[in-house]
């Protein structure tokens, strides 16, 4: 056996890999996210207009 062989009884770091990961979608978290921020808007907005006198919530 020549210096660099693979032993015969050693098994490869290539074989019995999984397949290629496939990446997911991110339009999902963008538009949780989206919809987050435009809920927190919204809350927002209403606190500042109640406290500014426009609209009478409470």
């Amino acid at each position: 056996m020549q210096p660099g062989d693979t032993p015969p009884d050693s098994g490869s770091t290539t074989q019995g890999l999984s397949k290629p990961e496939t990446y997911r979608s991110r339009a999902g978290g963008i538009a949780t996210l989206v919809i987050v921020l435009i809920i927190t808007l919204a809350v927002v907005g209403l606190l500042v207009a109640q406290l500014v006198g426009w609209v009478k919530v409470f």
